[in-house]
């Protein structure tokens, strides 16, 4: 094919044919939406759950999981109620080193995307004042635990936490010291969101998609549905011709009670339509 000599570009080469590339999915610097620190995840997943795998080691060093049920103190240390029986108490009362995995229950699609958190530290059997701190977690977790829980033949071993790796499924993740998990707190919306979240995807796809549109920056969205919802905003999936993404948009103040994930959410709503 011959070039004429106009054809070519300053930099020598014939211009392109191609389509120039789309608009780029998101403004080139959208308003961060606030999202949960490691330590957070991590807590609300403790604190959303009562059922763990339990890591100890045995008498030769090898590691033995085993399936405990857990209360949690204040902090976010697991209280374990265990028996005599069991192997894994043979095995803290030998090596206090020990480990728990919680996580969130599987869905539908793939189990490795969903959240969980492994605690790592040492076990410690409580006494007097702490002991009674410990046993009044556990049971407010496993009000069935009070028909034994004084038994000769349990313990109570409270997980002091040392390390923490929250992973949120594929691509978030973060490791979390003991001080930062500690201090961090449980989300109060998140584990009572999933009717509020049926209910948007049910009845509101309108005011989802203005949400993609004005505060996600998708200006080319065709539908979008919410995923989650936690105290600081919504989680979105939203369609577009270039194809599926999953952007957050954030309420204007954290939400303290799941109570008030009505108001935050008819405010998301005005503020996009505002826009």
């Amino acid at each position: 094919m011959m070039v004429r000599v106009s054809d070519i570009t300053e930099h020598g080469a014939p211009p392109s044919t191609a389509s120039p590339p789309p608009e780029p999915l998101r403004p080139p610097d959208p308003t961060p939406a606030p999202r949960r620190t490691a330590g957070e995840e991590a807590r609300t997943l403790v604190a959303g759950a009562t059922q763990g795998v339990l890591a100890s080691l045995t008498a030769d060093g090898a590691p033995w999981g085993s399936v405990v049920t857990y209360g949690a103190l204040g902090d976010g240390a697991p209280v374990m109620l265990v028996s005599l029986m069991a192997e894994h108490t043979r095995n803290l009362e030998a090596d206090a080193r020990a480990s728990l995995v919680v996580a969130e229950p599987p869905n539908d699609d793939n189990p490795l995307d969903r959240g969980r958190v492994t605690l790592a530290g040492r076990t410690v059997r409580p006494a007097g004042a702490a002991r009674a701190s410990a046993r009044a977690a556990h049971l407010a977790a496993m009000p069935s635990a009070e028909l034994y829980v004084d038994f000769e033949d349990f313990r109570l071993f409270v997980l002091e936490v040392e390390r923490v790796r929250w992973v949120g499924g594929y691509g978030r993740m973060e490791s979390v010291d003991a001080a930062s998990y500690a201090a961090a707190a449980a989300d109060p919306v998140a584990p009572h969101a999933d009717g509020a979240v049926a209910h948007l995807n049910e009845d509101h796809a309108d005011a989802l998609l203005a949400m993609a549109v004005a505060l996600a920056g998708f200006t080319d969205a065709s539908a979008a549905r919410c995923e989650r919802a936690d105290r600081y905003g919504l989680e979105l999936v939203v369609e577009t011709p270039r194809g599926t993404a999953r952007p957050r948009v954030g309420f204007a103040a954290p939400v303290a009670a799941p109570a008030g994930l009505r108001a935050a959410c008819v405010e998301l709503t005005r503020r996009a339509r505002a826009g």
